[in-house]
């Protein structure tokens, strides 16, 4: 039996919550932004953590948990990417 957990949908980033950098809106490389947060093993988004390796959707937006920073995994919506 295969275990399905849906991807949390967590809104648009709140300025004054805790969120990890996302790295394509500071336009810096993922590995720049991991010196920044090394080795870091959640990530934050509006003040809640998850683990590495955690999706998260916001907006139309998919993103991964990775050591500390948010990376682009491609469209939330998979009827339109």
């Amino acid at each position: 039996m295969n275990s399905y957990t849906p991807i949390e949908d967590v809104g648009a980033p709140d300025p004054e919550l805790n969120t990890s950098p996302i790295s394509h809106e500071n336009d810096v490389e993922p590995d720049e932004l991991k010196q920044e947060v090394p080795g870091e093993p959640v990530c934050y988004f509006n003040g809640k953590p998850y683990v590495t390796g955690t999706y998260v959707k916001s907006g139309t937006s998919l993103y991964k948990c990775d050591y500390g920073i948010w990376v682009p995994s491609g469209p939330a919506d998979a009827d339109n990417p």
